[in-house]
């Protein structure tokens, strides 16, 4: 999906310029995962590479032969032991049952979504168990598509902003918020041109 800046953004007297230079961005939105798929690939990428947590979750899928991705019944069929063969730590595989408990029994209801607001789902999702708020905060912005989403516990981001505004040491939660006011409405946005600005070093 390719995202145009808005003006205000291309206009913003810090990361404006930045902006410009840059152009629309390109980012994949998850369209085609479900919930559970989602927030299930997302425990397994905590705190791991890309490249190791893709091979994870190659492994966890081959758990269940014929199936793209198994469902919350069929992952709830098999033990954590089962679970952990794929690479899984016991705390992620008792993270996925979790998830999958929610999923099927209610707790977590994906139709809700449309009618709720980012923090209603931030509270909604950090239910399951090793869900905290940077995973639910990346379930809006890459799956959900949410428009105005800015992850002050994001390491990248802090970096960023304290690149950007040149800044001693990495800004506090609450600075970030007062810094971000300007991009208000296409803070998802934003952050995007943030993880690029970071990337070039």
């Amino acid at each position: 999906m390719t995202k145009t800046p808005p003006h205000s953004l291309k206009r913003d007297k810090h990361l404006g310029a930045f902006v410009r230079r840059h152009g629309p961005i390109v980012h994949r939105r998850a369209h085609a995962r479900n919930t559970f798929q989602s927030l299930a690939e997302s425990i397994v990428y905590q705190q791991l590479s890309g490249k190791a947590a893709a091979t994870i979750v190659k492994r966890f899928v081959a758990l269940f032969p014929g199936k793209k991705f198994p469902a919350p019944d069929d992952v709830l069929k098999i033990n954590i032991k089962k679970l952990r063969s794929a690479g899984l730590s016991a705390q992620k595989a008792s993270s996925i049952k979790d998830l999958a408990t929610k999923c099927k029994d209610g707790t977590i209801e994906p139709k809700k979504f449309k009618g709720m607001s980012d923090a209603q789902i931030i509270e909604h999702v950090v239910r399951v168990k090793g869900i905290g708020e940077w995973t639910a905060q990346m379930f809006l912005m890459f799956t959900l598509g949410r428009p105005d989403v800015l992850p002050t516990g994001d390491l990248g981001i802090q970096k960023a902003i304290q690149k950007l505004f040149t800044l001693r040491t990495k800004p506090s939660p609450e600075k970030m918020q007062r810094l971000a006011q300007s991009w208000a409405g296409h803070r998802t946005l934003a952050c995007f041109y943030l993880w690029r600005l970071l990337d070039e070093g």
